[in-house]
């Protein structure tokens, strides 16, 4: 049975700072890119960072410089190291695991991110 469960989101003040995780199993994580979307209410979903199969990390340009992606295939996790949030990061995060020879995606639930004050 497949799982991906995303987990560490919360509210936090603008300038803040917050790290996500997802935790996989299931599936044969190392085969798969991972990535991070997110969805802001009433926006589409967007592609915020992707971790590939050998590494290498891609950034949209709305969170570039701010976030940082990573991989531990012994844990079957990824995380999302997000610093100097503002207002406008408040979505829910979603990780995805999508296979390196394309076609198959799983999704998490999601976990929402808040920054207010």
């Amino acid at each position: 049975q497949v799982q991906v469960v995303e987990s560490g989101g919360g509210l936090v003040q603008p300038g803040g700072s917050l790290r996500l995780s997802c935790a996989s199993s299931g599936f044969i994580f190392s085969n798969y890119h991972m990535r991070w979307f997110r969805q802001a209410p009433g926006k589409e979903r967007e592609l915020v960072a992707t971790t590939t199969i050998t590494g290498d990390t891609t950034y949209s340009d709305s969170m570039k410089g701010r976030c940082t992606i990573s991989r531990d295939n012994s844990k079957n996790s990824v995380y999302l190291q997000m610093n100097s949030l503002k207002p406008e990061d408040t979505a829910v995060y979603y990780c995805n695991a999508h296979s390196a020879w394309g076609g198959i995606n799983y999704w998490g639930k999601g976990t929402l991110v808040t920054v207010s004050n």
